[in-house]
């Protein structure tokens, strides 16, 4: 069996700030399939998939209900953790916990995109 495409698809009960959010973090675009669903795309390919669910309730994580699913974005170095935090926040996604050691050579940060999914941005140390 070979599995042409793979991809995350996002509930959201509002597709179109869903996908802005994330097309706009990934530096990709918005193609509409139907008036259910979205696919976004970036450097050609699938990237995320979001569907309409009107009732779709976000989950209160870290410390609440249990998460559906989430992303690990990595970055080398804090700056580049600091500027797709500015980036986020510019798009419309929320800090739910901070990292308690900003001076850390590896950390993160967890946030949530606008339709509630949880996701982490996190640093790690320059290649050299």
């Amino acid at each position: 069996m070979e599995i042409k495409h793979r991809m995350i698809v996002f509930d959201a009960a509002d597709i179109d700030a869903e996908c802005a959010f994330w097309a706009g973090f990934l530096d990709g675009t918005v193609e509409k399939w139907g008036d259910r669903w979205r696919t976004i795309w970036v450097d050609g390919g699938y990237a995320l998939g979001v569907q309409s669910a009107p009732n779709h309730v976000p989950p209160d994580w870290p410390d609440g209900e249990p998460q559906q699913i989430h992303l690990d974005l990595y970055f080398e170095g804090i700056e580049a953790h600091d500027a797709a935090h500015e980036r986020v926040i510019s798009l419309g996604a929320r800090l739910l916990k901070a990292s308690d050691d900003r001076t850390a050579a590896r950390g993160i940060q967890i946030y949530a995109d606008p339709a509630g999914h949880p996701f982490c941005l996190c640093w790690i140390p320059a290649a050299n």
